[in-house]
């Protein structure tokens, strides 16, 4: 994917009715949920020429602009915080209110639009603005920013970690090349990788250099990046879309902002610079930008920010790329893919240790990857007649997860079965719902039943008379499904004939043969 073989094309948001959006501002934040279809912008300076915690809504449906009541207690009003999506919540961190800087956290539930002051422990980030932060699975990561102390300021290179499951903090001291101490910054994340890009040093001067951080590893390294560079600046967006990263605007110097756009392929480290048709933003810095995708494929969009003359703006752009997901879809689904083949490995390993169980007549190996599971097509079980009876897994209409087992040896009142249920085999016993002449027959079939259970090392099955009151907290107990049909099925397994064969596809089809208790 080349930027010289994509259009890309400026769009400027028209206002469409509703609240009349969040008017002029800069410092503040914009997050997408519900898969680019809202836009939460939050906080920031500019009406009233002071700060703001008001959360508007934009829904990029219908175009229109909304300010929902909040439950909960919100934050202070602030600007230069911090905002990160994980999942339906939004993660408010830092910032200033115009006199200190700022270290608490908040969480906007943006399903209830609920405002929550979680308890926090650890070792938190020192009050700050115009830090960055990123999201990698639950991880929440703080880098830089800057502080306070007495009349001074206080430029951070330290790095923290919120767990967003326990509110816990943490900070830590990485290895490698770190970036210098820094604010107006910006922090992006990407697979398993933090990228920090510019920004503001503690002597003022502006930087473009880019820095990456292992998540898992927790080692800093430089990257060492080509093509047409970026030049140094602080106070400008980033929007990560896939492997590549977006920056737009910021400044230099106060009379030197900037409206271009780079691009930045985090895989190989080239810069781009993007040449878009139509009229763009103008120059500004501390805007807030995010991508709608994937509810609009490849847009990322722009609010705000503050001019040249230090006025707040309130003009919204859209940036259509023109590129798709499909490069990063196939990247997670092979990632994906690996997970699942860990998952195999793991299970064949502990069905190693369990001899009772006999893995080959349940399916056959891939040809090209031992480790995924072939289903053996039924042909191949039925010239033996009775003992080989197995299916693929299917939806019953009733969305009830449904799978298909081999009768391995039929009784008078029941048979014995066997199946591979997410990776597990499976052996048991299931009874009929016939009346047996004598329940003392009954009796004595059911403990030659469970004596064979036993035998061949496998879970009892079992299925009262009444089946609606059958209860057990074993997800590996099979519980039985229309038994009547199932021992017609069994018995139609004792025939060498086509004519069998359809038969028990038929029972089966119709009514399957047990299902899994979850």
């Amino acid at each position: 994917m080349s930027i010289e073989s994509t259009a890309m094309r400026w769009e400027k948001v028209q206002q469409r009715g509703g609240s009349g959006g969040p008017g002029v501002r800069w410092g503040h934040t914009c997050n997408s949920v519900a898969g680019g279809k809202l836009l939460f912008v939050f906080g920031g300076y500019g009406k009233d020429q002071c700060q703001t915690n008001q959360v508007h809504v934009f829904n990029t449906a219908n175009m229109l602009w909304s300010e929902p009541l909040m439950k909960g207690t919100p934050p202070t009003p602030r600007d230069s915080h911090s905002c990160t999506t994980v999942g339906d919540n939004l993660f408010v961190f830092g910032g200033t209110d115009g006199r200190r800087p700022l270290n608490d956290l908040h969480m906007l539930d943006t399903s209830t639009n609920t405002w929550i002051l979680p308890s926090v422990r650890g070792d938190g980030p020192e009050a700050r603005e115009g830090h960055s932060a990123a999201i990698i699975g639950k991880r929440l990561f703080i880098f830089g920013g800057c502080g306070k102390s007495e009349n001074s300021e206080i430029y951070y290179d330290d790095l923290y970690i919120l767990n967003t499951e326990t509110f816990l903090w943490k900070r830590v001291i990485p290895s490698g090349t770190p970036p210098s101490k820094r604010v107006s910054h910006t922090c992006s994340s990407w697979k398993n990788k933090i990228i920090v890009i510019g920004g503001e040093d503690s002597s003022n001067f502006y930087l473009s250099d880019v820095h990456i951080l292992d998540a898992d590893t927790l080692v800093w390294c430089k990257l060492n990046t080509t093509g047409q560079l970026l030049p140094p600046r602080g106070g400008h967006t980033t929007i990560g879309f896939g492997k590549n990263l977006f920056v737009f605007g910021g400044f230099s110097d106060e009379q030197n902002l900037y409206d271009d756009v780079y691009m930045l392929d985090i895989e190989n480290g080239a810069w781009v610079k993007v040449i878009a048709i139509g009229e763009g933003p103008s120059g500004r810095f501390s805007m807030a930008g995010e991508t709608l995708d994937p509810e609009m494929g490849g847009v990322l969009v722009f609010i705000g920010g503050c001019n040249k003359n230090l006025e707040a703006l309130a003009d919204m752009y859209y940036l259509r790329t023109g590129f798709s997901r499909e490069d990063d879809r196939d990247e997670r689904r092979n990632e994906k893919l690996s997970m699942r083949k860990q998952l195999k490995l793991k299970c064949q390993e502990q069905h190693s240790i369990s001899p009772s169980y006999e893995q080959s007549p349940f399916g056959v190996q891939h040809e090209h990857d031992t480790t995924v599971y072939q289903p053996m097509p039924i042909s191949s079980y039925m010239p033996s007649g009775r003992q080989n009876l197995y299916l693929n897994e299917y939806q019953s209409p009733f969305g009830k997860r449904t799978f298909q087992a081999k009768v391995t040896k039929t009784f008078s009142d029941g048979y014995t079965i066997e199946t591979i249920i997410d990776g597990k085999p499976l052996r048991g016993v299931l009874f009929s719902n016939k009346p047996s002449s004598t329940s003392k027959g009954v009796d004595n079939f059911n403990r030659k039943m469970e004596e064979d259970a036993m035998k061949i090392g496998g879970p009892s099955v079992h299925a009262d008379q009444d089946a609606d009151k059958h209860q057990t907290n074993d997800v590996n107990d099979i519980r039985q499904v229309n038994t009547e049909a199932q021992i017609e099925i069994a018995a139609a397994s004792e025939m060498k004939t086509p004519e069998a064969e359809s038969l028990m596809l038929r029972e089966v089809n119709s009514c399957g043969i047990f299902n899994l208790k979850l």
